[in-house]
């Protein structure tokens, strides 16, 4: 990390803190209460998401006599992570920029068990009416160039609050086992301090997922093999729309 990012870390952590030491002087901490119900309605956007997941698991299941889904993980970013993306944008801190500026303050981390168990869970996922795709990135079809692998999909859904509904976005991460257990590793990995030679651990990171995609491949054909086509509904996800180029 260098000096100009470590300072701008120092910054917000300290107005952060002169935040919660003196509310009297900070108009976002003032607005507390309008942040915590933000934050509630990113909560039960990210219950509605995880019902609909659930409940296609549940019928993948009984219709095709397997479950796509591996397990789902949710977060919801952290203050200071909020923070720290809002001024990396050049935003002030506020309620409202939260709003239209971010998009992944909610987020879904799928797991699934096979590469094309990914397009199908997101084809359902995106094809159902109260679901509206804001922006997709394939990194499955264009890998990141140290070898990162997995499909996104920011999406709007409609929340029912007891007075009002509104349409919260969500991010939704779809990837394979593999590719999950490739960047759990590759993040405990890279962003260790003191690397001797970064650019050689960089290259066997890479080469590392190379050889996992290969993998999940392989996986793939052979449950083709053993399940044939019957196993999961015909594929005819399109992401070009509302996707932004790779």
């Amino acid at each position: 990390m260098s000096a100009k990012d470590n300072n701008t870390n120092t910054n917000i952590y300290r107005s952060y803190i002169d935040a919660l030491l003196y509310p009297e002087q900070n108009p976002f901490i003032e607005d507390m209460k309008r942040f915590e119900e933000l934050m509630m309605m990113y909560s039960c956007a990210i219950k509605e998401v995880q019902t609909k997941l659930d409940v296609l698991n549940t019928d993948f299941s009984v219709r095709y006599n397997r479950n796509p889904i591996e397990f789902i993980q949710s977060r919801i970013k952290k203050p200071v992570s909020i923070a720290t993306k809002l001024s990396s944008k050049g935003c002030q801190v506020s309620v409202e920029n939260i709003v239209y500026n971010l998009n992944d303050v909610a987020g879904l981390r799928v797991i699934c068990s096979f590469i094309d168990d990914i397009y199908a869970v997101a084809e359902k996922l995106i094809s159902q009416n109260d679901i509206t795709l804001i922006e997709a990135k394939d990194y499955i079809s264009h890998p990141k160039p140290n070898g990162y692998r997995s499909l996104h999909l920011i999406i709007e859904v409609p929340v029912f609050f007891a007075d009002h509904t509104r349409n919260m976005r969500v991010e939704v991460q779809i990837r394979t086992i593999a590719m999950d257990f490739w960047a759990s590793l590759d993040h405990q990995l890279r962003y260790k301090k003191d690397v001797a030679d970064p650019e050689l651990i960089s290259g066997r990171l890479k080469h590392c997922a190379d050889v996992i995609s290969q993998t999940d491949l392989e996986m793939q054909e052979i449950k083709n093999m053993i399940y044939g086509d019957g196993a999961q509904p015909q594929i005819k996800l399109c992401l070009e729309k509302n996707t932004e180029n790779f």
